[in-house]
């Protein structure tokens, strides 16, 4: 049996792809902490823990993209890099979730 075949991810830099990964992981985070999504304050307290890290990572992904002359944020490049590790489903985790009929 074959595995499936992925897209392949855009070209990024070294910087671009921590800022992604990072940023993921922090959407990640927010979204175990969603108190529409969540079922117990403990999950929801370690995932804000974890937040703070992460955001401190993202941070520093960004600074270090700056301080190498890199800009400019290639939005149509990272979005689809973000569409091939699962962004969306990711991203849709920290909305609400839909209204059940009435």
């Amino acid at each position: 049996m074959l595995s499936p075949q992925f897209p392949p991810l855009p070209a990024l830099t070294r910087a671009e792809a921590e800022f992604i990964d990072c940023y993921l992981e922090a959407l990640d985070q927010l979204g175990r902490i969603n108190p529409a999504r969540g079922s117990d304050t403990y999950g929801a307290l370690r995932a804000a823990q974890a937040l703070a890290s992460r955001a401190t990572a993202l941070r520093d992904a960004l600074t270090l993209m700056h301080e190498r002359g890199e800009s400019q944020i290639h939005a149509a490049t990272l979005a689809r890099a973000l569409r091939v590790l699962d962004g969306e489903r990711r991203a849709g985790r920290v909305a609400l979730p839909p209204t059940a009929p009435s």
